[in-house]
């Protein structure tokens, strides 16, 4: 062989070599990132060629799958009372992806999970179609239902929690939107309309929006008062000045709305008529490091929090002393999500106990196998029980004879804390009202529910209008929880 002929041919190898190594590359090393490219139409396009497995709630769907007569995809997503659950259930749509449980449990909905490799090679060999499993959540549908319609026109959220597992019992968010709506492969105008909309009905307010907790956060203060020994309980006299300045500042006040009596009373009182003056005192006295300590232990600074959709992180800040103490009502940089605010109800209605929040129950298989339970896990000890009893009482004074006189139910112990926070640079905006309450039973607190209600027309700007607004809603959504509990 020539010299030339030989390099050709030596060229023409080192070419066909290269080309082997790069078909090995992308068949054994690319192959699981290709296959699950977000731009790989191939894989949107197998996700709706058969039906998608359903979300459950109380054993019957709240999911569906369509079939279409599209050229591309078979079936599209559908949802039974869809506004109603999106906060849940999220959306999937052929062209825009996945969102909460519909995209955390995607592989499971669409039979791609590894759990379920029996299921599909039994469906090979006989032949049927790739089946999805069933995501079978906590939710109590009337709970659900009871905050949906408590919260109608007005725009905020609720989340409820069971305290004694932390099963999330409901979670709504208004103004709201129809899944549904998004899920086909033409439904760009809708898409376009929804993210659009000012009043954004796609952003879940009870898990991804966090507001000031105003003075249902003197819950968090008053835990961090007992645990820290700064009170012995809940009836000791505080000592507190009316006004009670702020520190490093030149005579600032911190002021109690309206004509209560403030004056060296109680946390028991404090919290009944929501002093502002009392709670600031505790904050400034314990400082930023304990206080943040405690809040921290109810779930505050946890950027990490699943249940299993991702939640915003609650936010009590590193601050200066004057910002502390307002942080200590709620004010300042002190930020919560719905969920959180929940979750600072049921640790106290649970004994000082805080558990893992969570929305899924069960993954079931196609053919009803249970694949993946969860199982209830503790995530801190805020307080000690004793501390979380005293806390309880002072909590069902506010419900007997305060500001929450509307969530009373007859024959049922029901603790809870108003709040109205402030919104906008010198409280111009209107103000967020809040009410996190408890119901109790002999077997324990079945329910912790919180509600926030954005700025309504009706928003008055003392506590008052937690205990108007938001309150009646947490004790329907109490009762639902309270009607078909065991």
């Amino acid at each position: 062989m020539n010299k030339p002929v030989r390099r050709i041919a030596i060229f023409c190898g080192l070419l066909v070599l290269a080309l082997m190594i790069r078909d090995n590359w992308l068949q054994f090393v690319q192959a699981d990132e290709l296959k699950n490219n977000k731009h790989n139409l191939r894989v949107t396009i197998a996700r709706y060629s058969q039906p998608r497995g359903n979300i459950i709630v109380d054993g019957q769907a709240i999911t569906g799958s369509d079939q279409v007569n599209g050229i591309t995809y078979k079936y599209k997503r559908s949802y039974k009372d869809g506004a109603m659950w999106a906060p849940v259930t999220g959306y999937s749509s052929q062209v825009y992806g996945s969102k909460y449980l519909e995209g955390v449990e995607d592989k499971i909905l669409t039979g791609d999970d590894d759990r379920l490799f029996f299921n599909r090679t039994i469906d090979m060999i006989t032949g049927k179609g790739k089946k999805g499993g069933d995501v079978i959540t906590t939710l109590n549908a009337k709970a659900q239902e009871a905050a949906f319609k408590g919260l109608g026109d007005k725009k905020g959220a609720v989340a409820a929690i069971d305290p004694r597992t932390g099963k999330i019992l409901a979670l709504a968010s208004t103004p709201s939107y129809d899944p549904s709506t998004i899920a086909g492969a033409n439904d760009t105008e809708a898409w376009k309309k929804l993210n659009a909309d000012k009043d954004q009905p796609i952003l879940n307010r009870a898990l991804r929006q966090t507001y000031p907790p105003g003075s249902t956060f003197k819950l968090v203060t008053a835990s961090a008062a007992l645990e820290n020994g700064l009170y012995g309980s809940v009836d000791q006299n505080t000592q507190s000045p009316v006004p009670y300045y702020l520190p490093d500042t030149q005579n600032v006040p911190l002021k109690n709305e309206g004509t209560i009596q403030c004056k060296d009373v109680s946390m028991r009182e404090a919290l009944r008529v929501s002093c502002n003056s009392v709670f600031g005192k505790i904050s400034g006295d314990l400082g930023n490091d304990k206080m943040r300590a405690e809040a921290q232990k109810f779930g505050f600074n946890n950027n990490n929090l699943m249940t299993p959709v991702g939640v915003a992180e609650s936010v009590y800040p590193k601050d200066n002393r004057p910002q502390n103490a307002m942080d200590g009502i709620g004010q300042a940089s002190n930020r919560a999500t719905p969920l959180q605010m929940a979750m600072v109800g049921a640790a106290i209605a649970n004994n000082g106990k805080l558990m893992q929040p969570y929305m899924v129950d069960k993954l079931r298989a196609p053919n009803l196998n249970v694949i993946d339970t969860t199982q209830p896990k503790e995530l801190s000890q805020p307080l000690t029980p004793e501390h979380a009893q005293q806390l309880q009482s002072a909590m069902e004074t506010v419900v007997k004879d305060g500001t929450g006189q509307a969530a009373q139910i007859d024959n049922v112990r029901v603790g809870g804390k108003t709040g109205t926070a402030q919104n906008g640079v010198d409280n111009s905006g209107k103000p967020y009202a809040w009410f996190v309450s408890y119901a109790m039973t002999d077997k324990g607190s079945p329910v912790a529910v919180a509600v926030v209600i954005e700025g309504d027309k009706d928003t008055a700007r003392d506590d008052v209008a937690g205990g108007k607004l938001a309150a009646p809603i947490a004790k329907n959504v109490m009762q639902a929880v309270l009607s078909t509990s065991k």
